[in-house]
Protein backbone atom coordinates (compact mmCIF):
# COMPACT_ATOMS: atom_id res chain seq x y z
CA UNK A 1 0.00 0.00 0.00
CA UNK A 2 1.25 3.55 -0.68
CA UNK A 3 1.65 6.46 1.19
CA UNK A 4 -1.61 8.84 1.44
CA UNK A 5 -1.67 11.89 -1.22
CA UNK A 6 -0.77 14.24 1.39
CA UNK A 7 2.34 12.44 2.28
CA UNK A 8 3.58 11.82 -1.22
CA UNK A 9 3.15 15.28 -2.55
CA UNK A 10 5.01 16.35 0.42
CA UNK A 11 7.75 13.84 -0.02
CA UNK A 12 7.80 15.37 -4.14
CA UNK A 13 7.74 19.09 -2.66
CA UNK A 14 10.31 18.41 -0.48
CA UNK A 15 12.14 16.28 -3.24
CA UNK A 16 12.48 13.46 -0.54
CA UNK A 17 15.02 10.56 -1.68
CA UNK A 18 13.86 8.00 0.93
CA UNK A 19 10.30 7.92 -1.13
CA UNK A 20 12.44 6.44 -4.21
CA UNK A 21 10.81 3.26 -5.26
CA UNK A 22 7.71 3.96 -3.31
CA UNK A 23 6.05 5.88 -6.10
CA UNK A 24 6.01 7.99 -9.22
CA UNK A 25 4.04 11.28 -9.96
CA UNK A 26 1.73 11.90 -13.04
CA UNK A 27 1.56 15.75 -13.90
CA UNK A 28 -1.43 15.50 -15.57
CA UNK A 29 -0.29 19.14 -17.17
CA UNK A 30 2.47 17.76 -19.09
CA UNK A 31 1.38 14.04 -19.32
CA UNK A 32 4.84 13.17 -17.78
CA UNK A 33 6.00 11.15 -15.05
CA UNK A 34 9.26 11.70 -13.06
CA UNK A 35 10.23 10.34 -9.35
CA UNK A 36 9.74 11.84 -6.34
CA UNK A 37 13.38 13.57 -6.01
CA UNK A 38 13.08 15.04 -9.75
CA UNK A 39 14.40 18.47 -9.99
CA UNK A 40 12.11 19.79 -12.46
CA UNK A 41 9.13 22.75 -10.99
CA UNK A 42 6.74 20.75 -8.98
CA UNK A 43 3.11 21.02 -9.91
CA UNK A 44 0.06 21.97 -7.61
CA UNK A 45 -1.22 19.15 -5.82
CA UNK A 46 -5.07 18.97 -8.01
CA UNK A 47 -2.31 18.29 -10.97
CA UNK A 48 -0.72 15.53 -10.08
CA UNK A 49 -1.39 11.34 -9.92
CA UNK A 50 0.62 8.79 -8.24
CA UNK A 51 1.43 5.27 -9.03
CA UNK A 52 3.38 2.39 -7.15
CA UNK A 53 4.97 1.61 -10.59
CA UNK A 54 6.67 3.38 -13.70
CA UNK A 55 4.67 0.80 -15.89
CA UNK A 56 1.45 2.30 -14.05
CA UNK A 57 2.05 5.20 -15.57
CA UNK A 58 2.92 4.25 -18.63
CA UNK A 59 -0.07 2.43 -19.00
CA UNK A 60 -2.36 5.20 -17.92
CA UNK A 61 -0.17 7.63 -20.68
CA UNK A 62 2.46 9.21 -18.95
CA UNK A 63 5.73 9.17 -20.66
CA UNK A 64 8.89 9.53 -18.73
CA UNK A 65 10.40 12.67 -17.84
CA UNK A 66 14.12 13.16 -19.49
CA UNK A 67 15.41 14.68 -16.26
CA UNK A 68 14.93 11.91 -14.09
CA UNK A 69 14.55 8.97 -15.72
CA UNK A 70 11.92 7.18 -13.77
CA UNK A 71 11.94 4.40 -16.45
CA UNK A 72 15.16 3.22 -14.65
CA UNK A 73 14.20 3.71 -10.78
CA UNK A 74 12.76 0.05 -11.36
CA UNK A 75 16.66 -1.17 -12.85
CA UNK A 76 18.58 -0.65 -9.60
CA UNK A 77 17.80 0.25 -5.54
CA UNK A 78 17.59 2.93 -4.07
CA UNK A 79 20.72 4.14 -2.59
CA UNK A 80 19.54 3.80 0.72
CA UNK A 81 18.42 -0.05 0.22
CA UNK A 82 21.79 -0.52 -1.27
CA UNK A 83 24.21 0.87 2.19
CA UNK A 84 21.23 -1.81 4.06
CA UNK A 85 22.21 -4.66 2.15
CA UNK A 86 25.88 -4.12 2.34
CA UNK A 87 25.45 -3.56 5.50
CA UNK A 88 24.42 -7.47 6.33
CA UNK A 89 27.00 -8.32 4.23
CA UNK A 90 29.14 -6.89 6.12
CA UNK A 91 27.70 -8.00 9.54
CA UNK A 92 25.89 -11.45 8.02
CA UNK A 93 26.37 -13.17 11.31
CA UNK A 94 25.10 -9.95 13.77
CA UNK A 95 22.80 -8.33 14.66
CA UNK A 96 21.55 -5.04 13.02
CA UNK A 97 19.96 -3.00 15.65
CA UNK A 98 17.41 0.09 15.39
CA UNK A 99 20.21 1.97 17.35
CA UNK A 100 22.48 0.91 14.29
CA UNK A 101 20.41 2.19 11.96
CA UNK A 102 20.37 5.26 13.69
CA UNK A 103 23.83 5.55 13.91
CA UNK A 104 24.12 5.04 10.03
CA UNK A 105 21.76 8.10 9.88
CA UNK A 106 19.00 5.91 8.95
CA UNK A 107 15.37 6.20 10.26
CA UNK A 108 14.05 2.42 10.83
CA UNK A 109 10.77 3.06 9.80
CA UNK A 110 12.53 4.50 6.36
CA UNK A 111 14.13 2.02 6.22
CA UNK A 112 11.63 -1.00 6.59
CA UNK A 113 9.69 1.03 4.09
CA UNK A 114 12.24 0.66 1.29
CA UNK A 115 13.13 -2.64 1.97
CA UNK A 116 9.85 -3.63 1.78
CA UNK A 117 8.81 -2.03 -1.47
CA UNK A 118 12.32 -3.37 -3.11
CA UNK A 119 12.93 -6.85 -1.48
CA UNK A 120 9.26 -7.77 -0.49
CA UNK A 121 10.04 -8.44 3.23
CA UNK A 122 11.26 -6.14 5.79
CA UNK A 123 15.01 -5.18 6.40
CA UNK A 124 15.24 -7.20 9.63
CA UNK A 125 13.21 -10.21 8.31
CA UNK A 126 15.83 -10.27 5.58
CA UNK A 127 18.38 -9.94 7.58
CA UNK A 128 17.49 -12.79 9.54
CA UNK A 129 16.61 -15.12 7.03
CA UNK A 130 20.50 -14.34 6.00
CA UNK A 131 21.83 -15.05 9.31
CA UNK A 132 19.61 -18.47 10.01
CA UNK A 133 20.94 -19.41 5.82
CA UNK A 134 24.49 -18.88 6.84
CA UNK A 135 23.00 -21.41 10.34
CA UNK A 136 22.11 -23.96 7.83
CA UNK A 137 25.48 -23.94 6.20
CA UNK A 138 27.53 -24.08 9.41
CA UNK A 139 24.92 -26.80 10.83
CA UNK A 140 25.53 -28.55 7.80
CA UNK A 141 29.06 -28.40 7.51
CA UNK A 142 29.97 -29.94 11.20
CA UNK A 143 29.59 -27.04 13.15
CA UNK A 144 28.11 -27.52 16.49
CA UNK A 145 24.53 -26.28 17.03
CA UNK A 146 25.57 -23.96 19.74
CA UNK A 147 28.54 -22.93 17.66
CA UNK A 148 26.03 -21.85 14.55
CA UNK A 149 23.92 -20.34 17.51
CA UNK A 150 26.88 -17.97 18.11
CA UNK A 151 28.07 -17.52 14.34
CA UNK A 152 24.34 -16.71 13.88
CA UNK A 153 24.58 -13.56 16.00
CA UNK A 154 21.95 -15.34 18.51
CA UNK A 155 22.20 -14.67 22.21
CA UNK A 156 19.34 -17.28 23.60
CA UNK A 157 19.78 -20.63 22.46
CA UNK A 158 15.89 -20.89 22.74
CA UNK A 159 15.83 -18.21 20.45
CA UNK A 160 17.64 -19.64 17.82
CA UNK A 161 15.83 -23.04 18.17
CA UNK A 162 12.61 -21.07 17.96
CA UNK A 163 13.61 -19.11 15.01
CA UNK A 164 15.50 -22.14 13.25
CA UNK A 165 12.37 -24.62 13.49
CA UNK A 166 10.09 -21.78 12.32
CA UNK A 167 12.19 -21.06 8.91
CA UNK A 168 13.17 -24.76 8.69
CA UNK A 169 10.12 -26.73 10.43
CA UNK A 170 12.93 -28.45 11.99
CA UNK A 171 15.25 -28.43 15.09
CA UNK A 172 18.78 -27.48 14.33
CA UNK A 173 20.11 -30.79 15.43
CA UNK A 174 18.30 -31.99 11.85
CA UNK A 175 20.22 -29.33 10.14
CA UNK A 176 21.87 -31.79 7.85
CA UNK A 177 18.61 -33.52 6.42
CA UNK A 178 16.96 -30.02 5.33
CA UNK A 179 17.25 -28.92 1.81
CA UNK A 180 17.27 -25.45 0.92
CA UNK A 181 17.34 -23.07 -2.07
CA UNK A 182 19.39 -19.73 -2.67
CA UNK A 183 17.81 -16.99 -3.77
CA UNK A 184 19.95 -13.64 -4.87
CA UNK A 185 18.64 -10.33 -6.09
CA UNK A 186 19.79 -9.48 -9.92
CA UNK A 187 19.81 -5.83 -11.41
CA UNK A 188 19.52 -5.42 -15.41
CA UNK A 189 18.95 -3.00 -17.48
CA UNK A 190 14.61 -4.29 -17.85
CA UNK A 191 14.64 -4.18 -13.82
CA UNK A 192 15.24 -6.41 -11.14
CA UNK A 193 15.15 -9.80 -11.48
CA UNK A 194 15.20 -12.74 -8.61
CA UNK A 195 17.25 -16.04 -9.51
CA UNK A 196 16.92 -19.18 -7.23
CA UNK A 197 19.08 -22.11 -7.65
CA UNK A 198 20.26 -25.34 -5.26
CA UNK A 199 23.43 -27.31 -5.27
CA UNK A 200 22.05 -28.76 -9.00
CA UNK A 201 21.37 -26.09 -10.90
CA UNK A 202 18.99 -22.62 -11.53
CA UNK A 203 15.54 -23.35 -10.31
CA UNK A 204 13.78 -19.98 -11.24
CA UNK A 205 14.64 -16.57 -12.98
CA UNK A 206 11.95 -14.01 -13.07
CA UNK A 207 11.28 -10.05 -13.28
CA UNK A 208 9.98 -8.99 -9.29
CA UNK A 209 7.36 -7.34 -10.44
CA UNK A 210 6.06 -10.11 -12.53
CA UNK A 211 2.18 -11.25 -11.96
CA UNK A 212 2.34 -14.36 -10.30
CA UNK A 213 5.99 -14.31 -8.81
CA UNK A 214 4.73 -15.37 -5.52
CA UNK A 215 2.97 -18.18 -6.80
CA UNK A 216 5.27 -19.68 -8.63
CA UNK A 217 7.73 -19.25 -5.77
CA UNK A 218 5.06 -20.89 -3.56
CA UNK A 219 5.09 -23.78 -5.96
CA UNK A 220 8.40 -24.39 -6.98
CA UNK A 221 8.65 -25.20 -2.63
CA UNK A 222 5.52 -26.63 -2.51
CA UNK A 223 7.17 -29.11 -5.36
CA UNK A 224 10.87 -29.19 -3.85
CA UNK A 225 10.02 -29.17 -0.32
CA UNK A 226 12.38 -26.64 0.23
CA UNK A 227 12.92 -23.57 1.53
CA UNK A 228 14.00 -20.52 -0.24
CA UNK A 229 16.74 -18.31 1.56
CA UNK A 230 19.48 -15.18 0.63
CA UNK A 231 22.50 -16.73 -0.38
CA UNK A 232 24.70 -17.15 -3.14
CA UNK A 233 26.06 -20.22 -4.51
CA UNK A 234 28.66 -21.38 -7.56
CA UNK A 235 25.28 -21.22 -10.08
CA UNK A 236 23.90 -17.93 -8.78
CA UNK A 237 27.41 -16.18 -9.16
CA UNK A 238 27.74 -17.75 -12.59
CA UNK A 239 24.14 -16.73 -13.79
CA UNK A 240 24.55 -13.35 -12.44
CA UNK A 241 28.26 -12.91 -14.59
CA UNK A 242 26.42 -14.60 -17.72
CA UNK A 243 23.21 -12.24 -17.78
CA UNK A 244 25.44 -9.09 -17.54
CA UNK A 245 27.20 -10.37 -20.39
CA UNK A 246 23.73 -11.18 -22.12
CA UNK A 247 22.60 -7.51 -21.88
CA UNK A 248 26.00 -6.62 -23.29
CA UNK A 249 25.29 -8.50 -26.34
CA UNK A 250 28.45 -10.62 -25.94
CA UNK A 251 26.22 -13.56 -24.96
CA UNK A 252 23.37 -15.11 -26.21
CA UNK A 253 23.74 -19.10 -25.01
CA UNK A 254 23.44 -19.60 -20.84
CA UNK A 255 25.41 -22.49 -20.11
CA UNK A 256 23.55 -22.66 -16.42
CA UNK A 257 22.73 -25.90 -15.29
CA UNK A 258 18.55 -25.79 -15.27
CA UNK A 259 16.48 -27.77 -12.98
CA UNK A 260 13.33 -27.05 -14.45
CA UNK A 261 10.19 -28.35 -12.51
CA UNK A 262 6.99 -29.21 -14.94
CA UNK A 263 5.17 -31.65 -15.99
CA UNK A 264 6.52 -33.80 -18.59
CA UNK A 265 4.89 -32.25 -21.92
CA UNK A 266 5.72 -28.51 -20.23
CA UNK A 267 8.89 -29.30 -19.95
CA UNK A 268 9.42 -30.38 -23.68
CA UNK A 269 8.19 -27.19 -24.50
CA UNK A 270 10.41 -25.49 -22.33
CA UNK A 271 13.09 -27.89 -24.04
CA UNK A 272 12.42 -26.68 -27.58
CA UNK A 273 12.61 -23.00 -26.56
CA UNK A 274 15.73 -23.21 -26.15
CA UNK A 275 15.88 -24.65 -29.29
CA UNK A 276 14.62 -21.33 -31.29
CA UNK A 277 18.26 -19.56 -32.07
CA UNK A 278 18.47 -15.93 -30.47
CA UNK A 279 17.33 -13.25 -33.30
CA UNK A 280 14.66 -15.55 -34.50
CA UNK A 281 10.96 -16.06 -33.52
CA UNK A 282 8.36 -18.68 -33.86
CA UNK A 283 5.09 -18.95 -33.53
CA UNK A 284 3.05 -20.82 -31.09
CA UNK A 285 1.68 -23.17 -33.93
CA UNK A 286 5.09 -24.14 -35.08
CA UNK A 287 6.30 -24.90 -31.51
CA UNK A 288 3.54 -26.88 -31.11
CA UNK A 289 4.37 -28.93 -34.63
CA UNK A 290 8.03 -28.89 -33.02
CA UNK A 291 6.85 -30.54 -29.66
CA UNK A 292 5.14 -33.56 -32.18
CA UNK A 293 1.43 -31.79 -31.05
CA UNK A 294 0.47 -29.80 -34.10
CA UNK A 295 -3.08 -29.41 -32.55
CA UNK A 296 -2.20 -28.65 -28.76
CA UNK A 297 -1.32 -24.75 -29.90
CA UNK A 298 -3.12 -23.56 -26.46
CA UNK A 299 -1.53 -26.15 -24.33
CA UNK A 300 1.96 -24.65 -25.54
CA UNK A 301 1.14 -21.30 -24.75
CA UNK A 302 0.06 -22.66 -21.08
CA UNK A 303 3.22 -24.41 -20.47
CA UNK A 304 4.98 -21.35 -22.32
CA UNK A 305 3.55 -19.21 -19.92
CA UNK A 306 4.65 -21.67 -16.85
CA UNK A 307 8.35 -20.76 -17.56
CA UNK A 308 9.84 -19.68 -14.96
CA UNK A 309 13.42 -19.31 -15.89
CA UNK A 310 12.81 -16.06 -18.22
CA UNK A 311 15.53 -15.07 -20.86
CA UNK A 312 17.42 -18.44 -19.96
CA UNK A 313 14.02 -20.17 -21.28
CA UNK A 314 13.67 -17.36 -24.20
CA UNK A 315 9.96 -17.53 -24.06
CA UNK A 316 10.19 -14.50 -25.40
CA UNK A 317 10.83 -15.62 -28.83
CA UNK A 318 7.40 -17.05 -29.45
CA UNK A 319 4.75 -14.34 -30.91
CA UNK A 320 1.44 -15.09 -32.66
CA UNK A 321 1.52 -16.37 -36.23
CA UNK A 322 0.73 -12.73 -37.96
CA UNK A 323 3.86 -11.79 -36.09
CA UNK A 324 2.17 -9.42 -33.24
CA UNK A 325 3.93 -9.93 -29.50
CA UNK A 326 1.08 -11.34 -26.52
CA UNK A 327 1.45 -13.32 -23.56
CA UNK A 328 4.81 -12.50 -21.71
CA UNK A 329 4.35 -12.49 -18.02
CA UNK A 330 7.36 -9.95 -17.81
CA UNK A 331 5.24 -7.15 -19.98
CA UNK A 332 4.88 -6.89 -23.43
CA UNK A 333 7.68 -4.16 -23.73
CA UNK A 334 10.34 -6.28 -22.11
CA UNK A 335 9.57 -9.09 -24.85
CA UNK A 336 9.88 -6.37 -27.54
CA UNK A 337 12.90 -4.68 -26.18
CA UNK A 338 14.50 -8.58 -25.70
CA UNK A 339 13.61 -9.36 -29.49
CA UNK A 340 15.02 -6.74 -30.65
CA UNK A 341 18.32 -6.74 -28.82
CA UNK A 342 19.06 -10.12 -29.65
CA UNK A 343 18.61 -9.35 -33.12
CA UNK A 344 21.41 -6.29 -32.70
CA UNK A 345 23.15 -8.35 -31.09
CA UNK A 346 22.96 -12.13 -32.04
CA UNK A 347 26.29 -13.37 -33.97
CA UNK A 348 26.23 -16.67 -35.11
CA UNK A 349 28.07 -19.43 -32.68
CA UNK A 350 27.45 -17.69 -29.93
Amino acid sequence: MMPSPETMYRALVRRDSTFEGVFVVGVKTTHIFCRPACPAKKPKPEHVEFFSLPREALHAGYRPCKRCNPSLSIARPPELVRRLRDAVEHSVGGKISGADLGAMGIDPSTARRQFQRYYGMTFFAYHRARRMGLALHEVRNGESVIGAQIESGFNSASGFHNAFRQLFGAPPSKGKEIDCMLARWVETPLGAMVAVADERGLRLLEFVDRRGLENEINTLRRRTGCVILPGRNSHLDAMVSQLQEYFQGSRMRFTVPLVPSGSAFEESVWERLRKIPAGETRSYSELAKAVGKPAAVRAVGRANGKNCMSIVIPCHRVIRSDGNLCGYGGGIWRKQWLIEHERKFHVRGR
